[in-house]
């Protein structure tokens, strides 16, 4: 049975890594190792290590025994582009994805830098999304390095949104998701930040997705925008042979 996700932009989860470690501002409230860390030390818990790196291969093949299509965001409780990952392993889960014909991936890292010295060993299959997650202006140099990614969509995750990305350049950018943070000590967003955003998608092309507000919990301040719920989602393009 696949592990349905709530999250609004996808359909289910899967993990055949978990673990991670903070990188940027964006990793200060993880809501991810908020919740492994509720369990460290619980015997036979899935999360028993915590938030630590590990990496599950009796999970790889999981997507082939889900028969229904569906939108599948891989490793949501980690970062497939961990320097700690071996590019073997990430070859692997690249394998599994393009065997899985019938879903699509996204893929989402903070690692820019792995991600561009990686992709030329890696098979982007059609059903294959990458993402790069941009929360400041101080990151948006990640775009620019998944620019290069023969990813059949390129997007971005601005979430959360924690200042104006100023000098974030959209171009060859399919999709950008943008929100603000949840959970206990949440950083608010500001809606310039959000409609500058938006209206930017608008004028390049790139589909844009509002998550939502944030606020105490994830659906605190609910998805609308200037009364709208902004839901787009990319075109596929069609991938040139190599």
């Amino acid at each position: 049975m696949a592990d349905n996700s709530a999250i609004e932009w996808t359909e289910a989860t899967w993990n055949p890594v978990t673990g991670c470690d903070r990188v940027s501002p964006g990793c200060a409230h993880c809501y991810a190792k908020t919740f492994a860390e509720r369990w460290r030390g619980v015997p036979g818990h899935p999360y028993e290590q915590g938030f630590d790196l590990r990496f599950w291969p009796e999970r790889l093949e999981q997507p082939l025994r889900w028969t229904r299509p569906r939108m599948i965001f891989v490793n949501s409780m980690s970062d497939l582009f961990h320097e700690d990952v071996p590019l073997s392993y990430i070859q692997d889960v690249f394998d599994v994805m393009g065997r899985a014909g019938h879903h699509t991936f996204q893929i989402l890292t903070k690692r820019h830098d792995r991600l561009a010295e990686l992709a030329g060993e890696l098979t982007w299959h059609p059903n294959v999304w990458m993402g790069v997650s941009i929360e400041n202006r101080r990151f948006v140099h990640r775009a620019d390095a998944l620019r290069h990614v023969g990813a059949a969509v390129r997007f971005i995750s601005a979430e959360p949104l924690l200042g104006p990305l100023e000098g974030l350049d959209l171009s060859g950018i399919d999709w950008l998701i943008a929100g603000g943070e949840s959970g206990p000590g949440h950083r608010p967003v500001r809606v310039e930040w959000l409609r500058d955003l938006r209206d930017r998608c608008a004028e390049e092309g790139t589909a844009y997705f509002f998550k939502q507000w944030g606020g105490p919990r994830p659906k605190s301040g609910g998805r609308v925008l200037d009364g709208l719920e902004w839901s787009e989602m990319p075109a596929e393009r069609t991938l040139q042979p190599a």
